[in-house]
C-alpha cells in the first residue's frame, strides 16, 4: 500500500465526524418515532449533551472506511456508526459516574453526572444504549434482513457481558473494589473494556459487506490489533500527556490504582508493543491492497495521538 497522507486523511476523519454529528442530531431529536409515546426534554438535553459536540468519531470512522472496502454505501454504514457511537456514548457516561471511575472531566466539559445528577446521567446511558439497537435495525441499514440481525447480534456481543461491560466489571476488580487478589489480564481487560467496540468498527464493514470469510478475517486481526494499540496509547498519554489536550484529568489510572500496559511493560516497552501491533494490522488489512489505505492511515493515527 502506499498510504494515505496525513492531510487527506484528516479531512476524511473530520468529514466523518461531521456526518455522524447531523445523523446524531436527527437520531436524538425531539420528534416522536411511532411506538414511542413520548421523549421527555430531560432525558433528550442529558443524551444530546453527552453525544454530541465532542469526540473524533473513531468508531463511525472505522465502519465507514471498513464498509467502503466493499463498496457498502455511506448512509449505511453512517447509520450502523451512529449506533455504535451512541454505546461508546453510554459507556463514557456510566464510566465516568461516581460508582465507577468517579470523573468530573470528559472533553474537556464537566461530566454528565456533575453537569446534571446520577440518575439523570444513569437513565441517558440507558437512552443511548437503547437507541442504539433501535437504529442498527432499521431497513435503511441493509436490504438483507439477516444482514441486520448479524449486525445486531455481534453489536450485542462486543458492547455486553462477553465485550465491553465485562471488561469494565474485571477493571473494577483490577482496582480491587470487590476484594480478593485475583490476578490481573491486562490484555484481556483491553480485550473486553476498550477493543471489543473498536473491533466491531472493523467487523461491521465486512458484515455490511457481505465480505468472504478470509476478508472478514482480515477485518477481525486488524480491529483486534487497532484496539490493543489504541489501548496502549491511551496508557501511555495518561502517563505522559496533559489535561488540557486529553481534554479530561491525566493520571487518573494511577490515582486509580489501575493496572495498565505501561505499569506491567513500561514506557519503552509499551512503545515497542504499540509498533508491533502496528506492523500486525498492516499485515493484516494487506490484502485488501490500496482499498485500505485509509484503515492502514488510522492504525498509524490511533497509535499516534495526542488525544
Amino acid at each position: 500500500m502506499t498510504g494515505t497522507s496525513p492531510s487527506d486523511f484528516a479531512k476524511r476523519l473530520d468529514k466523518t465526524a461531521d456526518d455522524t454529528e447531523a445523523l446524531l442530531g436527527r437520531l436524538l431529536s425531539d420528534d416522536i418515532l411511532p411506538d414511542e409515546i413520548a421523549r421527555p426534554k430531560r432525558l433528550m438535553d442529558a443524551m444530546r449533551y453527552s453525544s454530541l459536540n465532542g469526540g473524533k468519531r473513531l468508531r463511525p470512522f472505522l465502519v465507514v472506511e471498513s464498509a467502503a472496502v466493499f463498496g457498502v454505501p455511506r448512509e449505511a454504514a453512517l447509520l450502523v456508526g451512529a449506533a455504535l457511537e451512541c454505546i461508546h456514548c453510554y459507556s463514557l457516561i456510566h464510566d465516568d459516574l461516581p460508582a465507577m471511575d468517579n470523573s468530573d472531566l470528559r472533553r474537556g466539559r464537566p461530566t454528565l453526572h456533575k453537569q446534571t445528577d446520577d440518575a439523570t446521567a444513569i437513565l441517558a446511558g440507558d437512552g443511548l444504549l437503547t437507541i442504539a439497537f433501535d437504529i442498527i435495525t432499521r431497513d435503511e441499514v441493509h436490504r438483507d434482513a439477516n444482514v441486520r440481525l448479524l449486525l445486531t447480534r455481534a453489536l450485542a456481543r462486543c458492547a455486553g457481558i462477553g465485550g465491553m461491560v465485562g471488561g469494565q466489571i474485571l477493571d473494577l476488580a483490577g482496582e480491587g473494589r470487590f476484594g480478593g487478589n485475583e490476578p490481573i489480564d491486562v490484555a484481556r481487560i483491553q480485550q473486553m473494556k476498550t477493543g471489543a467496540l473498536l473491533r466491531y468498527g472493523c467487523i461491521a464493514g465486512a458484515i455490511l459487506g457481505q465480505a468472504l470469510q478470509k476478508e472478514y478475517q482480515a477485518l477481525d486481526d486488524y480491529g483486534r490489533a487497532l484496539g490493543e494499540a489504541f489501548q496502549i496509547a491511551d496508557d501511555l498519554l495518561d502517563v505522559e500527556g496533559d489535561a488540557a489536550a486529553l481534554g479530561k484529568p491525566a493520571g487518573a489510572d494511577a490515582a486509580l490504582g489501575k493496572t495498565t500496559f505501561v505499569t506491567q511493560l513500561g514506557i519503552d516497552g509499551a512503545k515497542q508493543r504499540v509498533r508491533d501491533l502496528l506492523a500486525r494490522a498492516d499485515s493484516a488489512i494487506s490484502i485488501f491492497g490500496e482499498r485500505a489505505a485509509v484503515l492502514q492511515a488510522a492504525a498509524h493515527f490511533v497509535a499516534e495521538r495526542k488525544n
